[in-house]
């Protein structure tokens, strides 16, 4: 009950930040699984798992996310008909090359997108970018496609929608308003997410990880994003974006740090279970009348 009602909630935020923000939700979803259910092998496999079922409900919250969009005439199909096509093999291949290596890498890469992500919300909030008029669009077709690709490769070996790189490059590279960027962005990642959900969760045994522990994960994650990517999609024609960008950026913060703690914390520990291990005649395992006492 309590993992249900722990990754309902993290869904529900993730949905309404998604909604608010043209993203996917994984960078909710991802930093509070990873606290909420944490990890409980060395290598931090279950981030794998943690990726699936975000990737998942990104599917979802696109979706729903775009359906408000649309209603608002915001989607525009010159630009997402392009994003589309290149994103849907990059995905693919950001996937691939994410399972070459264990959970830590993965979680560790997390941290530092998230950081950068926040520190570029703040600034981007701070000093507010021009917002350009649709007749200052520029790069054509070929830009687009070079944005697909980048966007597919980050989401898919990040575990997320890519949102959060599309909209931003399509903003500043191509010059597109940014309400249009968001819808473009939903438009694009509920196609692109099913694709790399399914190819991820055709991975998962390689991490001794198993598809349906992720959709018991996803699950409750999507009812709650159902209703928060809605309404956060309402709100992004309504309210002063500027002020979201700095809560989201303070949040996500924090779950960053928090993550970086741990991954610190653990890293000590091993360091000490290892000098502990080299102490003991013939290296080997220390017994409980060996073993260091914990402070």
């Amino acid at each position: 009950m309590f993992v249900f009602v722990a990754t309902l909630l993290i869904g529900l935020g993730a949905g309404v930040v998604g909604g608010l923000a043209g993203i996917g939700g994984s960078i909710i979803m991802l930093p509070g699984l990873a606290i909420v259910l944490g990890y409980a092998t060395p290598a931090r496999d279950e981030h794998h798992l943690y990726m699936a079922s975000a990737m998942l409900v990104n599917v979802v919250v696109a979706y729903f996310s775009r359906v408000q969009h649309a209603r608002q005439g915001a989607v525009r199909r010159e630009l997402v008909r392009p994003i589309l096509a290149s994103m849907s093999v990059s995905i693919v291949l950001g996937v691939l090359a994410v399972n070459l290596f264990d959970g830590t890498v993965a979680k560790n890469v997390l941290i530092v997108f998230l950081g950068c992500y926040c520190l570029f919300n703040l600034y981007s909030a701070v000093r507010k970018l021009p917002e350009p008029e649709p007749h200052h669009q520029w790069g054509g077709r070929l830009l687009l496609v070079s944005i697909g690709c980048v966007t597919g490769f980050l989401g898919g070996f990040l575990g997320i929608g890519g949102g959060i790189v599309m909209v931003p490059l399509l903003q500043i590279v191509a010059k597109v308003p940014l309400r249009q960027c968001i819808a473009a962005s939903a438009a694009v990642m509920w196609v692109t997410a099913l694709i790399g959900s399914v190819t991820k969760l055709a991975l998962l045994h390689t991490h001794g990880q198993h598809w349906l522990d992720a959709l018991a994960i996803a699950g409750p994650m999507g009812l709650g994003a159902v209703a928060g990517a809605r309404f956060g999609a309402w709100c992004t024609h309504r309210l002063h974006l500027p002020y979201l960008k700095v809560a989201i950026s303070v949040i996500l913060g924090a779950s960053a740090v928090k993550m970086a703690y741990d991954s610190l914390t653990q890293f000590k520990a091993r360091q000490t279970d290892s000098a502990a291990v080299e102490q003991t005649p013939g290296g080997q395992e220390p017994t409980a009348l060996t073993r260091p006492e914990s402070p």
